[in-house]
C-alpha cells in the first residue's frame, strides 16, 4: 500500500471589498472552491493585515473602497509588497482597466461574480504570479552574482598591488584565505575592499599636475 500524499496547502486570497454581503457571499463561495481566504472592508484594514505579516498568493481588490481606493492599493501591493492582484468592480470603463493594468493588476473582473466562473481565472492569475515571482528571484540572484563577481575583481586588484602579484597568484591568495577562513569568496572580498576604503577614505591621492 502506498503512502498517502500530503494535499497542497490551498492558495491563499485577500478579498477587500467594502460591501459586506458580497464580502461574506463571495468568500464563503471561494473557500467552497478550495481557496483559503483573508477579507477586508477597506485598504486599511487591508494595510493592517499586511502589517501582520500576512502574505496572500493573490488579492481581489474592489476599485472603489472607502478612504484609500483599490487601486492606491493595488500600487502599494505591486511595489512594496510584491503582492499579485485582480481588480474587482461594478463598471468596466476602459479608463479604470487601463489604469489597473498599468500598475501590474493580472486581471480585471467585473460584478457580480460567480465563483465558479472566476475559479479558471483566479487559477491562471496565480499561475502567471509565481511565474513572475520566480523571475524576480532569478533576476535578484543575478544581480547578487553580478556585484559578488565585481567586489572579487576588485579585491583581485588591491591584493596585486598590495603583494606585487599576478592576477591569478592574487587570485589563490584570496580563495586560499576564504578557505582558511571557511567564509565566501564573495564575503572575504567585500572586506578586502572595506580595509582598503578605510586606509584611503579620500581615494587615491594625486600630486601636482595630476
Amino acid at each position: 500500500m502506498t503512502a498517502p500524499t500530503t494535499p497542497p496547502c490551498p492558495p491563499h486570497l485577500l478579498l477587500v471589498d467594502d460591501d459586506r454581503l458580497i464580502l461574506a457571499t463571495l468568500a464563503r463561495g471561494l473557500e467552497d472552491a478550495g481557496f483559503h481566504v483573508s477579507t477586508a472592508e477597506s485598504a486599511e484594514d487591508a494595510q493592517e493585515l499586511l502589517g501582520s505579516g500576512l502574505r496572500p498568493d493573490l488579492a481581489l481588490l474592489d476599485v472603489r473602497l472607502p478612504g484609500e481606493d483599490g487601486l492606491a492599493l493595488a500600487a502599494r501591493l505591486h511595489t512594496l509588497d510584491h503582492i499579485p492582484f485582480l481588480m474587482l468592480s461594478a463598471f468596466s470603463d476602459e479608463a479604470t482597466v487601463q489604469e489597473a493594468a498599468r500598475i501590474g493588476a493580472l486581471g480585471y473582473l467585473v460584478k457580480p461574480l460567480d465563483t465558479e466562473q472566476i475559479r479558471p481565472t483566479l487559477l491562471a492569475a496565480l499561475q502567471r504570479a509565481q511565474e513572475h515571482a520566480e523571475l524576480r528571484t532569478h533576476r535578484d540572484q543575478l544581480q547578487t552574482a553580478l556585484h559578488s563577481d565585481r567586489d572579487i575583481n576588485v579585491a583581485i586588484g588591491i591584493t596585486m598591488v598590495q603583494y606585487r602579484l599576478s592576477r591569478q597568484a592574487a587570485f589563490e591568495m584570496l580563495r586560499a584565505a576564504a578557505r582558511a577562513q571557511r567564509r565566501k569568496l564573495a564575503l572575504l572580498a567585500q572586506d578586502v575592499i572595506q580595509t582598503c576604503d578605510s586606509l584611503h577614505p579620500g581615494g587615491p591621492e594625486t600630486g601636482p599636475g595630476h
